[in-house]
């Protein structure tokens, strides 16, 4: 299978969102408060609580998985399971919060995102890093498709 470049680069987004969340939890309190994780997520960590950790290390542990999916359907690693829902998914999920993170936090009374609504720059920059990673990821899985289906039958 050729190179997806598209893919590549989704995958290389992904594993550096998990990265990110591991410098969170070695930030600590003040990083899951600029990075949008909540008061509530902050005192935690502040309290020494394992659940912020916990937490972010499962979506850690996600983004791992999503970057490790795009690379195995750009051809660098071996073929992992589902690839082709799993990269649906993925895309799906990056262009949703890419899209509708925004509006969501307008329209939806809830305290969390009451929080958020008040963190606007963060939102905006958040939403359109999302909306571009879910994009290459859209662009890439298309490719993916198409070379699936142009591969030569063994």
């Amino acid at each position: 299978m050729s190179k997806n470049d598209f893919l590549i680069g989704g995958g290389i987004f992904s594993f550096l969102i998990a990265l990110l969340h591991v410098f969170v939890i070695f930030g600590g309190p003040d990083w899951y408060r600029f990075f949008g994780a909540g008061e509530e997520m902050a005192q935690l960590a502040e309290q020494g609580a394992a659940y912020p950790i916990v937490l972010t290390l499962a979506i850690t542990l996600l983004f791992v998985v999503w970057g490790l999916y795009a690379f195995s359907a750009a051809g660098l690693v071996r073929k992992m399971s589902y690839t082709k829902p799993a990269l649906v998914i993925i895309s799906s999920v990056y262009t949703f919060r890419g899209l509708m993170a925004i509006p969501i936090v307008f329209f939806i009374k809830e305290a969390y995102l009451d929080e958020l609504k008040e963190s606007l720059t963060f939102m905006v920059v958040t939403s359109f890093v999302s909306l571009i990673i879910g994009l290459v990821h859209v662009v890439g899985t298309v490719k993916y498709w198409r070379t699936l289906r142009t591969a030569p039958e063994h």
